[in-house]
């Protein structure tokens, strides 16, 4: 009988490093197996080799959680906007489950049940209504027996307002599992502008034991957001581990909404995205902050997590199983057959680098959409009917950044 693995808040008690996965709707989207827009995890059911390749990627990287591919996967969200579907809610969420814990089972890892906001909160809807959601979620993850609940934020899910993660993290402790949940917010705060101190101190006291961002902004951002969460929580006289799971692009122009706004969004941020030696330098600077649950969100591929666990390789005290055919800081290029890029196996060479962008007159930024509409405003008024050509005109025809 295998021995019983530490749960999440053993591990973190103990001062553990646990590295998250990475983003998955992003990923399967390229591939081939996610549709952008509704942004939903049906692959699950529809492609579940692909979910579990994924999944035993960012294992073999050096993750030890597998979060669920259950992003956006409440009822409401799986029959909005025009995304029909054969498949329930249930149905995925349970399929995500296993795939989840079949891959977790062949390593140190463990299994998060993965909750998203609802459409149903920017709608207006009551409470209660919202809840219900949730509850309904919650009941697959109790089914299957999750190691610890995500009322998560990100592009595998997220939540913009405070107030909903609130409501979500008091119906995920009514199981007694460890909750952890993150925003996916900017130092500027939700979108209701609650800061991230603020924040943290609400979702603390309603019974996270676990706080954080991820999706929306880059590394560096997303760190700094953390490090306001903790100042907060720590001058409130609570208690909380940390977690950071950011996007793996560069944001520097992005407001409050973060990676959304951006004209590139979400065909087009390739240009942005970060090498695995951005990634050694965000794993050292979330570690140094005291941030102990350290993964990816939208962009992270499963080398951006091997970045993540070879920079923190000396206090873990072990390589992930990628490193294998992995030089450390590019060593592998001592075997290569040209003796200029040998010479580039080599810290000092890649961790100086200014990489180039390759395209002739590339602008350095972008001006973000920006058009400031939050929970309540008509625009965001969910409806099952894919969006007519009249109301795109009216998008087509609105000036930006109004």
């Amino acid at each position: 009988m295998a021995p019983k693995k530490k749960g999440i808040l053993e591990r973190l008690d103990a001062g553990e490093i646990v590295i998250g996965d990475g983003g998955f709707v992003f990923a399967l989207e390229k591939r081939g197996y996610v549709k952008a827009g509704p942004w939903t995890p049906e692959a699950a059911v529809e492609h579940p080799e692909a979910v579990q390749q994924l999944h035993r990627e960012f294992l073999r990287a050096g993750s030890n959680v597998m979060q669920t591919f259950t992003f956006y996967a409440s009822d409401d969200k799986l029959e909005n906007r025009g995304n029909k579907l054969t498949f329930t809610g249930a149905q995925i969420n349970e399929a995500a489950c296993d795939l989840a814990r079949e891959v977790a089972n062949e390593g140190d890892a463990l299994v998060a049940g993965g909750v998203s906001q609802t459409p149903s909160y920017l709608s207006c809807k009551s409470e209660t209504e919202v809840k219900a959601i949730f509850k309904k979620q919650l009941q697959v993850f109790i089914k299957k027996n999750v190691d610890f609940l995500f009322a998560d934020v990100s592009v595998l899910q997220y939540f913009e307002h405070v107030e909903e993660a609130m409501w979500a993290v008091e119906v995920l402790k009514e199981t007694g599992k460890p909750v952890a949940v993150t925003l996916c917010i900017g130092p500027e705060g939700d979108m209701n502008r609650v800061s991230p101190a603020e924040c943290a101190v609400r979702l603390v006291k309603a019974g996270a034991q676990i706080v954080g961002v991820n999706c929306h902004f880059d590394p560096m951002t997303a760190v700094k957001t953390v490090k306001m969460m903790k100042e907060g929580v720590e001058k409130a006289g609570l208690k909380a581990h940390y977690m950071v799971q950011p996007l793996a692009y560069h944001t520097p122009d992005c407001n409050i909404q973060g990676f959304i706004d951006l004209p590139e969004f979400p065909f087009s941020l390739e240009p942005r995205i970060l090498t695995r030696w951005d990634m050694h330098k965000y794993a050292r600077e979330a570690y140094n902050a005291g941030i102990r649950y350290i993964g990816g969100c939208c962009g992270f591929e499963p080398y951006h997590i091997r970045a993540v666990a070879e920079e923190l390789a000396p206090e873990r005290g072990f390589l992930p199983a990628a490193s294998e055919k992995h030089g450390n800081w590019g060593a592998g290029l001592e075997m290569h057959t040209k003796p200029w890029v040998r010479a580039r196996a080599r810290r000092d060479y890649w961790e100086n680098l200014k990489p180039a962008s390759g395209r002739p007159l590339c602008p350095s930024m972008s001006v973000p959409d920006g058009w400031g509409v939050t929970k309540g405003h008509a625009e965001l008024m969910q409806q099952k009917e894919a969006t007519s050509q009249d109301q795109l005109t009216q998008l087509f025809n609105r000036p930006k950044n109004q």
